[in-house]
């Protein structure tokens, strides 16, 4: 009985220590593990590749590591996404995927677009399956978190009433938006299409092929996602409403085009202080003097913010939940913990 008891004793001794011990990395290549799915370190090199400028100065062996982490962040999330997208049978079809394939590439010459495959080390597959991902995940968060969404006349109302203070205009107003490209893209912002000019002369030829567009009557709104290289990109290019007062302290030539349009118009590319272009469009003109509730610009402002803020704050919750769902490990981030942030060969 006794020799039972310590056999018993030492077996579950064993699988304590084995479910203490740390999972061990498939190979140096797998920086992560996302339910099964191994993230490859050249997966996260190759994002990173595109989105740092190679003719600016090089980034420190932190601000590298740093950088890379936040990317396999990304890729985390997105497998995880990605993953729910297929269990509701929301994956792209291939036709939607050619399409926008045809949409990315359409710009550009062949030439050009090779050169750009070649200056980023994307393969066409590689692409393809980017934008499959994407527009997968892009279902999955619409029928999951934009579907659910409702904003009531009485949620509008409510915000009104406890914001009045705002809608009392003592200076015109010009609800701005805008489409920046610049020939020193930031490494943390991100567009659409993943698309950053790598010079002036990038800059100019990028800024000429959207004005072509919007004169084609493409939508101002799907080109700044998809395009503009400034945080605004996520909102469509919009900038909200800016005072009269404020357009007098920007660059002299942005404040001449905002003043020259009438609501609805967009301007041609303006040549900025930074060698790069800004194509501006004025929404609306708001006079000075009291908004009232009943004026349906005010109401579909009102929408429109309290939309993008829950839609917003949905969609992190369900992220987070669907990432406690998973099971991640991700091995780079221990790597740089075990080695106090020496990682060796990360650049």
């Amino acid at each position: 009985m006794r020799r039972s008891t310590l056999v018993i004793a030492a077996l579950a001794l064993c699988a304590l220590a084995a479910g203490c011990r740390k999972e061990i990395a498939p190979g140096p290549d797998v920086w992560a593990v996302v339910d099964g799915k191994q993230i490859l370190r050249e997966d996260v090199e190759r994002v990173y590749r595109s989105r740092v400028n190679s003719e600016a100065p090089a980034p420190s062996h932190e601000e590298a590591l740093s950088l890379k982490l936040g990317i396999l962040d990304e890729l985390i999330n997105s497998q995880i996404l990605l993953d729910r997208a297929e269990k509701m049978n929301l994956v792209a079809s291939d036709e939607e995927v050619e399409d926008r394939f045809a949409q990315s590439k359409a710009p550009y010459t062949e030439e050009e677009f090779q050169q750009r495959l070649q200056s980023t080390g994307l393969t066409i597959d590689d692409l393809k399956g980017d934008i499959r991902r994407q527009l997968s995940i892009d279902k999955l968060l619409n029928r999951e978190v934009a579907a659910k969404i409702s904003i009531t006349n009485q949620d509008i109302t409510n915000f009104y009433n406890q914001n009045k203070p705002q809608f009392d205009v003592a200076e015109p107003q010009y609800h701005i938006a805008e489409i920046v490209v610049t020939p020193h893209p930031d490494p943390a912002v991100h567009n659409g299409k993943n698309s950053k000019a790598a010079n002036e002369a990038d800059a100019g030829r990028k800024a000429a092929m959207l004005i072509q567009k919007l004169e084609a009557g493409a939508d101002f709104t799907e080109l700044a996602t998809d395009y503009s290289e400034d945080p605004s990109a996520s909102t469509g290019g919009d900038i909200g409403f800016i005072p009269e007062s404020s357009l007098n302290r920007s660059d002299p030539a942005l404040k001449k085009a905002a003043l020259s349009l009438k609501p609805g118009q967009f301007s041609q590319p303006v040549h900025t202080k930074d060698g790069g272009y800004t194509i501006l469009k004025v929404i609306a003109i708001e006079p000075a003097g009291n908004r009232q509730l009943s004026d349906p610009q005010v109401q579909q402002a009102i929408r429109n913010a309290l939309r993008t803020r829950k839609e917003q704050l949905l969609r992190s919750a369900y992220l987070s939940e669907a990432r406690d769902e998973a099971h991640v490990t991700n091995y780079l981030a221990r790597e740089i913990l075990e080695s106090a942030g020496k990682l060796p060969d990360s650049n």
